[in-house]
């Protein structure tokens, strides 16, 4: 990777527990599955097996995946973030746009990204343009759905 992966604490700890769960609990009973349905014979027609073994391969694909994000992590807490006044990670950003239409962001890092509940990942466009904007600021942006210009309102950060 040629980028940190930055991540909250409460990021890390979300990969590293769905880690455990899988590692340390689905993934034995699903072996577990696999050795019973082997065990009754033809394994072409056998539904356990080859679903198992379907579902295996997706498990250590995705543990693989988890343990190499969580290798690149760089576990950044946004309370410690000695310059609040302006926007870095972690930071939570009150804009506006041109039709004054305002939105609630949170900066955090790729891998716990919620657009939805207002959770930006700190290399995504809109993100990347708010990067050290103060209050006042006005940052222009190319989204998909074209140019917009946004006002930074209000910045804040978690207390420590």
């Amino acid at each position: 990777m040629d980028r940190p992966n930055y991540i909250t604490p409460a990021g890390y700890a979300a990969l590293k527990a769905e880690y455990d769960q899988l590692f340390g609990e689905e993934r034995p009973k699903l072996v577990e599955t696999i050795a019973w349905a082997a065990g009754n014979g033809d394994r072409s027609e056998n539904g356990d097996y080859i679903y198992g073994r379907k579902r295996l391969r997706e498990i250590d694909r995705r543990l693989g995946w988890l343990s190499r994000r969580m290798k690149a992590a760089k576990v950044v807490d946004p309370a410690l973030q000695p310059d609040r006044d302006r926007v870095y990670f972690g930071a939570r950003v009150l804009i506006a746009d041109e039709d004054d239409n305002q939105r609630t962001l949170t900066i955090v890092g790729d891998d716990e990204a919620d657009a939805s509940s207002g959770r930006i990942g700190w290399n995504a466009p809109l993100s990347r343009a708010l990067r050290g904007a103060g209050i006042g600021d006005l940052r222009r942006v190319i989204l998909p759905a074209g140019e917009r210009e946004y006002e930074i309102l209000e910045i804040a950060y978690p207390e420590g």
